[in-house]
């Protein structure tokens, strides 16, 4: 519950936006610069006069499109191939899992950079360069449990009674396995918050002037010394709301996995 109230604070955030902004996310007056939070800018401003705490707001529906975007594509893709590799086996299952191999070869940050790199420079190349680093794990998640499943009497009878493999996938396959994608589904968000904010940092991910928070820390850490509030607020939102994920993804485990605990 704990969880759910904190991602629905970051939630409300990303859809009120332009009401909860004081600023316009891209409104700054260089009379302004720097200045420390006040009254007028609750976190402060940047090097351009912009206020951050606008900015920030503004951040949350970013990393919300760019979180949920990278979890539906990972999860249709790997879900997909590591379903129909689990239930129909041999060459399909040995082809499928070699090219999970290959994307599990790499670690997903720099499976995602090299990725990106490739694609080009942008949070929309961002997104879909983390989603195919996550593809490996749900693919690998969902083959065993199908195999795991396909054995079972219920679906042996469902087979037996002329039941197709599409219909024994669709309904007796997905509905038993939907707990454990989405307890990892849960804990990919937030992990995927954590990706694209580095790529932005590393200006690989969203450019000026969208404000991204880990684009926002990029720009900020050159003045950590004199302005810490550019730095620090933007860290502390993608903190909470990764937070949020793993408390969420905690409590789909305890709800929905029965050996939990």
């Amino acid at each position: 519950m704990i969880g759910v109230g904190m991602s629905g604070m970051v939630i409300l955030c990303g859809i009120f936006a332009p009401w909860i902004a004081t600023h316009g996310m891209t409104e700054g007056t260089l009379q302004y610069r720097l200045k420390p939070p006040s009254t007028d800018h609750l976190f402060g401003t940047d090097q351009l006069g912009r206020d951050v705490f606008s900015r920030v707001i503004h951040g949350a529906r970013l990393s919300l499109l760019s979180g949920s975007m990278v979890v539906l594509i990972s999860a249709v893709i790997g879900v997909s191939l590591g379903v129909l590799a689990g239930y129909r086996g041999g060459i399909i299952d040995n082809f499928l899992m070699r090219l999970t191999d290959l994307l599990l070869a790499f670690p997903s940050f720099l499976l995602a950079m090299l990725v990106v790199t490739i694609l080009g420079l942008g949070l929309k190349n961002a997104v879909l360069a983390v989603a195919i680093a996550y593809i490996g794990p749900l693919s690998r998640l969902a083959r065993g449990t199908t195999i795991k499943l396909k054995g079972f009497e219920f679906v042996e009878a469902a087979r037996a009674v002329g039941g197709g493999p599409w219909h024994n996938i669709l309904v007796h396959i997905l509905p038993n396995i939907i707990s454990s994608i989405l307890i990892q589904m849960a804990l990919n968000f937030g992990a995927a918050i954590v990706d694209i904010a580095g790529l932005s940092f590393l200006g690989l991910g969203a450019q000026p002037p969208q404000p991204e928070w880990g684009a926002m820390l990029s720009s900020g850490r050159y003045y950590v010394q004199t302005a810490w509030w550019l730095c620090t607020f933007p860290g502390l939102a993608i903190m909470f709301l990764v937070l949020a994920c793993v408390f969420v993804g905690d409590g789909f485990r305890e709800i929905l996995d029965p050996k939990h605990g």
